[in-house]
């Protein structure tokens, strides 16, 4: 194991940990993504190695409303602990009230804020990656969650973006505000929100929030372009941070957990499956879609958007790859696989970026919203999103 790296804990106090914590002896999270870290999947990438795997992003105003799909979001996956919520809301009140309902109802084990998603339809409503200009608003916000989980022995961590744009960042003073309102830790994902998914991660922020936070217990995680176990151990050497946050590194390669495990642990053993063994996670998350969603149907629709990504790099018919993107069934899925020939794993190819690579552009805000950041701005609507 790299020598600057320490055991990530959680301090839960509900009485479901020895010690009241959680150690993750692997300092990796997976980083929730709309539409694709469902139970199932998160599942599939516990059974590939270790971590915290937190759920999809809800509208804390949809969960105290009980709609159903909500619910669905942050049902835990079989042995799933902790069960890790992430919240998403531009209202400290409704917060507050999310929080208490998932406390009060022994719902969730930690709870992760949303302040990173750059999507308009989030940022457009003074949300994600927009709120922490808003100082005293992101301030609210953080301390009605730290206040209402405590109640409940649930720890609160939160994740950020460097800024709107190069010309408003935000990620130092939020850090530090939300560390000295008694999160615990902060996770970076080293882009601007005008940047989406573009071009590199700029590492060297996660340094400065890394020295910015020396003075105080909060550890800082890294998420930015890692793409394999090497990364990850790149990033923790170069920047300091003490663990890292995985997202687009794992679509189509679950198993990325077992290389982190590896890397992160000084094994100089790479994971990279054959054709044949992809095969069977594939199946394998067809299995778990199908048990989750309790209707083949749902599930198979759900898998399609997975397909490309699995078989990125490797030699595959035209006509094959084509009708597992319109798969029907487990049974379709099985005999369309069972055409293939084995291969290894295309390293080079599959270690390369994966999943969304929007080019940047202009972010959506509220009309006047970087007038004034010490406006305790009022945002009338925080459910219109998805995510529950």
């Amino acid at each position: 194991m790299l020598t600057q790296v320490k055991p990530l804990r959680l301090p839960i106090s509900n009485g479901r940990f020895e010690n009241n914590e959680f150690v993750l002896s692997t300092p990796v999270v997976l980083a929730p993504m709309a539409g694709i870290t469902n139970a199932a999947f998160r599942r599939l990438c516990r059974e590939q190695g270790a971590g915290l795997f937190v759920s999809e992003m809800v509208t804390a105003r949809a969960l105290i409303e009980r709609r159903e799909e909500t619910f669905r979001l942050i049902k835990p996956g079989v042995g799933e602990s902790p069960r890790s919520v992430q919240l998403y809301a531009v209202d400290p009140i409704v917060l507050g009230k999310a929080v208490d309902l998932l406390g009060s109802e022994d719902l969730a084990d930690h709870i992760d804020l949303n302040f990173g998603c750059p999507v308009p339809k989030v940022t457009r409503r003074g949300g994600g990656a927009a709120l922490p200009f808003k100082r005293r608003l992101f301030s609210a916000i953080v301390e009605a969650a730290v206040k209402s989980a405590s109640k409940y022995g649930i720890p609160v961590t939160v994740k950020m973006r460097v800024g709107i744009n190069s010309d408003h960042h935000t990620f130092l003073e939020s850090a530090k505000s939300a560390a000295d309102l008694g999160v615990t830790w902060v996770a970076l994902h080293a882009r601007t929100a005008a940047q989406l998914y573009e071009g590199r991660a700029d590492w060297n922020k996660i340094t400065d929030l890394v020295e910015h936070l020396s003075g105080s217990d909060v550890p800082v995680l890294g998420n930015g372009d890692i793409w394999s176990g090497e990364d990850a151990v790149r990033m923790i050497s170069q920047t300091g941070c003490a663990g890292v946050v995985v997202g687009r590194g794992c679509l189509g390669r679950p198993w990325l957990f077992a290389d982190l495990v590896n890397s992160i642990n000084g094994e100089n053993k790479r994971v990279n499956p054959n054709l044949f063994e992809v095969r069977q996670i594939m199946l394998r998350h067809g299995q778990l879609l199908v048990e989750y969603f309790e209707n083949e149907d749902r599930a198979m629709r759900d898998i399609r958007k997975h397909m490309a990504w699995y078989l990125k790099g490797f030699s595959v018919p035209r006509e094959i790859r084509s009708s597992l993107g319109m798969v029907e069934s487990l049974s379709h899925m099985q005999e369309l696989l069972s055409g293939l020939e084995d291969q290894p794993y295309p390293q080079e190819v599959g270690d390369g970026p994966r999943g969304r690579t929007s080019h940047g552009r202009e972010v959506k805000l509220p009309d006047g919203w970087l007038n004034d950041p010490d406006e305790l701005a009022t945002i009338s609507i925080d459910d219109a999103i998805s995510g529950g």
